[in-house]
Order: C-alpha cells, then sequence, then structure tokens
C-alpha cells in the first residue's frame, strides 16, 4: 500500500464529495449554496489535477481531462457569482440555478474520474 496512492486516490474523492456538497439542495435558492464551499471544491479540484499531471497511460491522461473540465466549470461557477453580486444585490433564482448548474457539470467531471480511479484500481495486477 503506497501513501502515494492512497493520497492521490484521497484527493480525487473529496473534490467529489465537496462538489457534491455544494450542488445539494434546491439550485434556485442561493441559500442553499455557500460560496465558501464553492471555493473549497475549486481549490480542491485544483490540487486534484496537479496531482494528475505526469501521467503518460490513456487513462491518465483521460483523468487530467476530466479534471481539467471540473476546473473550468468550477471557475465558471466563481465567476458567475462573482459578476452577479460584484453591484452588492442579491443572486436571483436564475443566477443561483446557473451557478448551480455550471458546478453539476463539474460533479459529472468528478464522477468521471472518480469512476476511471475505480477501473484503474480493479485492473491492476498483483
Amino acid at each position: 500500500m503506497s501513501l502515494e496512492k492512497i493520497l492521490f486516490a484521497f484527493v480525487i474523492v473529496l473534490a467529489l464529495t465537496l462538489n457534491v456538497g455544494f450542488v445539494y439542495g434546491n439550485p434556485e435558492i442561493i441559500a442553499f449554496h455557500d460560496p465558501y464551499d464553492l471555493c473549497i471544491a475549486l481549490v480542491v479540484s485544483l490540487i486534484a489535477t496537479v496531482m494528475k499531471f505526469g501521467e503518460r497511460s490513456l487513462l491518465g491522461s483521460t483523468m487530467l481531462a476530466t479534471s481539467l473540465v471540473a476546473d473550468v466549470q468550477l471557475i465558471a461557477a466563481a465567476l458567475v457569482w462573482g459578476l452577479r453580486t460584484m453591484n452588492g444585490e442579491a443572486i436571483d433564482a436564475t443566477g443561483s440555478v446557473m451557478i448551480v448548474s455550471l458546478a453539476v457539470g463539474a460533479m459529472v467531471a468528478n464522477v468521471v474520474s472518480v469512476v476511471l480511479l475505480v477501473i484503474e484500481t480493479a485492473s491492476l495486477r498483483r
């Protein structure tokens, strides 16, 4: 059992669970979605992306691609949140749905990444 592999899997699964934690709740009500949750999900997703660099296999490249997609989606969600609140007004239902929808896209990419991790783990020979 390698500590590096454990940490790698931990960060990938943590990125998914933090993303799910942000998305959970009614997408039309922004109060159900904390900006700090989005920020933490984005930071952990970026860490997961950095950890995936250097993979030479096709599966590793696909995992990196899914992580990059998740990063782009979460960055877009954070930008929308920032732009919608720049004037000091509250986020309406349309803005809330847009932010959560972008985060759901990131969640789908993170699910694919975790599935690929499980496939890679299952295919390892002892």
